[in-house]
């Protein structure tokens, strides 16, 4: 975050500013409109495909992060009581499986209504939390498509705080 406090943050678009921040942290982007923008930020369980798009209709600026989850046909009744209780533990954003796409997706939206200027430490915050939070629950959504686990088993692992490193 030290990069998030080096910027004067007035009258700059907030998609600019995410595109200073994937420069900055040399992460892979493509500029796809003015108001949106695609990351690639690497986490230690996957690669991540991070959207940040900014509505001036709706002032708001969302961020979507996703990852491949091909779960086999008979796992999606539990892949849906899992995600359910991921959602009951996020305070910021959601999930939701994309079925079509099998795409798992962490959704948030910043609202920035009445003229309210995005900072480049809250679009830093938007994606940290976003990658943080796919992080955080990539080995549940594993262990229940691959394991032998039930969705109330397998959200243990993401609860568990891990201590130290393997």
């Amino acid at each position: 975050m030290v990069f998030a406090n080096q910027f004067i943050d007035t009258d700059f678009h907030p998609i600019d500013i995410a595109e200073n921040l994937a420069s900055h942290h040399a992460w892979d982007f493509d500029r796809i409109t003015e108001n949106e923008i695609a990351l690639i930020v690497e986490g230690q369980w996957r690669t991540y495909s991070i959207t940040l798009a900014w509505s001036g209709n709706d002032e708001v600026l969302s961020v979507i992060c996703s990852f491949d989850l091909a779960p086999p046909d008979t796992k999606l009744p539990s892949l849906f009581d899992l995600v359910n209780k991921i959602n009951d533990q996020c305070w910021i954003g959601s999930f939701s499986f994309w079925d079509d796409q099998k795409l798992m997706a962490y959704r948030y939206g910043l609202l920035l209504a009445g003229n309210q200027i995005a900072s480049s430490e809250q679009i830093e915050n938007m994606i940290d939390i976003a990658v943080w939070s796919s992080e955080r629950y990539y080995p549940a959504l594993q262990l229940l498509i691959w394991g032998n686990t039930t969705p109330s088993q397998a959200i243990q692992v993401a609860i568990a705080k891990a201590y130290g490193h393997a």
